[in-house]
């Protein structure tokens, strides 16, 4: 076996272990025939440990071979030559790439694992492990992209699993409303990263990172787009990203998504989804260093989210938001690193943070109980004593700050006021436009019962 096949090999195993994970989870229950419990486990370990295995082999290859870019070609699948595009499913291993792969594959074995236990006879058993492997395929096609369409491709399947998996427990309203949110905030971020790899293939005529960032290894390549073109693409990616990790002005949505599950807020908000916008931004970090307004940008972007979180977690009166702003503390850390140049360093913290903070998650549940047994051990309760700078600041300013935090800083209500309200409206708006012209052109009239739905929607729109 040569060493471009054996890398080929392996290559396709990681990507096709997810997939096929998804077919052998989501067919049978389209045709009446659901799986049991113990089965889907037993896939489910197969192809987190098929995926892992072949992943740790390109490792070692690669350290015995001393290759630092292996790219794996699956062919193309559109080309256009009037227009100078073609599209090409291409996945490149690289020491970004294959750490994130690695620690994708143990992450999702962990929580495979506790979620086994943790929604045992829950009704929606098989539903969580169709949107678990949707996430697992996503985050490894995101990670191992080649090309910004595959990473694209990836970063969407990861936000519609996220939102899926927030709204897990669809007989309660607010895990539905805050999905919803969660799923709007993506959207924008999307619109951002869209806008952005269109702009990128107008410059260059394809998506390639090879070409876009340079052919050079991560983290030596050099970005091919002038500095002019890159400060535009740099600040819709930089959108993109503060979208997905939930950065300021971004972060209100972050602690509604820990209504889901808690092994889905351990994988997703505590160590892999919440850091796919920091991984987005060591993936363009040749771009990044074209601009110092660019990379002026994303320091004072983490640094922003990282006060603000670290402030708004010692608020919160829940475990599960408390670590959600404390994985953002660390996740705005991450990114004014990436803005500094120190990009081995972020991905060290990426991957460390991850880890911790999912055995954090999923020990969250118990932690009450073992608090009250700490207290019960030494007979009584445990206080927190004021630091230092707590007592020279006034008794009144202490409180203003205690309820802006609280708030979580107004950003949802900033969010509502600048994207969510001009959007409801206009939107209603059209709806009744578009009823009064079908209304117009079959001769009939509004229905009672819809005058009263439009006079309604007025009110509504009036106390928004």
């Amino acid at each position: 076996m040569t060493e471009e096949l054996f890398f080929h090999i392996c290559g396709v195993v990681v990507v096709a272990s997810p997939l096929l994970l998804i077919a052998i989870l989501g067919i049978p229950p389209l045709i009446g025939r659901p799986l049991s419990e113990g089965t889907i486990n037993r896939f489910t370990y197969a192809a987190v440990n098929f995926g892992l295995l072949a992943a740790s082999l390109i490792l070692i290859g690669m350290l015995v071979t001393g290759r630092r870019h292996v790219p794996i070609e699956l062919g193309h699948w559109i080309e256009l030559e009037e227009l100078h595009f073609h599209f090409h499913l291409k996945f490149v291993f690289d020491r970004l790439s294959v750490p994130f792969v690695i620690l994708t594959f143990l992450l999702c074995g962990t929580i495979g694992a506790f979620t086994s236990r943790y929604l045992h006879r829950e009704s929606g058993y098989s539903r969580f492990y169709i949107a678990y492997a949707l996430f697992m395929f996503g985050m490894i096609a995101a990670t191992l992209a080649g090309t910004i369409e595959v990473l694209f491709f990836g970063w969407e399947l990861v936000g519609l699993s996220s939102a899926l998996l927030i709204a897990f427990f669809h007989e309660r309203r607010s895990p539905v409303q805050n999905g919803l949110r969660a799923w709007c905030i993506y959207r924008i971020a999307d619109a951002a990263f869209l806008i952005a790899a269109i702009w990128m293939h107008h410059l260059a005529g394809e998506g390639d990172f090879d070409v876009l960032m340079g052919r050079g290894a991560w983290p030596d390549g050099k970005a091919t787009i002038a500095i002019a073109q890159a400060i535009p693409v740099g600040l819709l990616l930089i959108i993109a990203a503060a979208g997905k990790s939930a950065l300021v002005p971004f972060s209100g949505w972050l602690p509604r998504a820990m209504e889901g599950p808690t092994s889905s807020s351990a994988i997703f908000y505590g160590a892999l989804s919440v850091h796919l916008g920091a991984f987005l931004l060591l993936r363009i970090s040749p771009l990044l260093e074209l601009s110092l307004w660019l990379s002026g940008t994303v320091v004072v972007l983490g640094l922003a989210t990282a006060l603000f979180a670290s402030f708004a977690g010692r608020v919160q009166a829940d475990v599960k938001t408390a670590l959600a702003f404390a994985s953002l503390t660390q996740v705005g850390i991450i990114v004014a690193e990436i803005g500094l140049g120190f990009r081995y360093i972020a991905l060290i913290h990426i991957l460390g943070h991850a880890a911790v903070r999912t055995l954090q998650l999923l020990r969250a549940p118990t932690l009450l109980h073992d608090y009250k047994v700490l207290e019960d051990a030494i007979g009584g309760h445990m206080h927190e004593s004021p630091s230092a700078i707590s007592r020279v600041i006034p008794e009144r300013w202490k409180r203003r700050w205690y309820l802006f935090f609280l708030e979580r800083g107004y950003l949802d209500s900033i969010l509502d006021q600048v994207f969510v309200r001009p959007f409801v409206v206009s939107f209603k708006a059209f709806d009744r436009w578009e009823r009064r012209f079908t209304d117009f052109l079959s001769g009939d009239k509004l229905e009672e019962t819809e005058e009263v739905q439009t006079r309604s929607e007025v009110v509504e729109e009036l106390k928004y």
